[in-house]
């Protein structure tokens, strides 16, 4: 039986997801995020890079839909995102990061500065407080990523912690 704790906490994700705050998650919040990333970044939307995380997005999208939208509204309601995270992705972590990677290697690509596939912790408070993080969460975040104090985070570590927070709450 899942905990009313686990599904209280995973709840409160919902809002990262939620961009325009209207009580369900669409493909419009994935692409608000997807215009937030890109002008936080200069990155212009007709660019590689711009239309790769376009691409990602639409795929995180569907992948996410495909998991919680019970109904085939094209919205996930917090409803919904608490039972498709609690039923389907609880015990599966890595699922969930399969379905995010496309959008996260995007992102990652969009917010890296010198191109070499790693981002530095700054770049990635950006990209978070970008995403409505705010600034203090954005940070601490970022920095929690670099295990090794290096100043910089690859694509496995950010994967890896992005399907940890929104699949298990501890």
């Amino acid at each position: 039986m899942v905990s009313t704790e686990y599904e209280r906490k995973i709840a409160a994700r919902f809002a990262t997801f939620d961009q325009d705050g209207n009580g369900y998650i669409d493909r419009e919040d994935f692409n608000a995020a997807t215009k937030a990333l890109l002008a936080e970044f200069g990155t212009a939307a007709r660019s590689d890079r711009g239309q790769a995380l376009y691409i990602g997005a639409e795929a995180f999208w569907q992948g996410m839909a495909g998991i919680a939208d019970r109904d085939g509204d094209q919205r996930i309601t917090r409803e919904e995102f608490v039972n498709g995270a609690v039923k389907r992705l609880r015990d599966n972590p890595d699922r969930f990061a399969e379905i995010a990677r496309p959008f996260l290697d995007a992102a990652l690509a969009v917010a890296d500065g010198d191109g070499d596939a790693v981002a530095t912790v700054d770049e990635i408070a950006r990209a978070l407080k970008a995403l409505g993080a705010p600034e203090a969460v954005a940070t601490a975040a970022a920095g929690a990523l670099d295990a090794d104090g290096d100043g910089r985070v690859a694509e496995p570590e950010i994967v890896s912690a992005f399907a940890r927070y929104f699949t298990v709450p501890e």
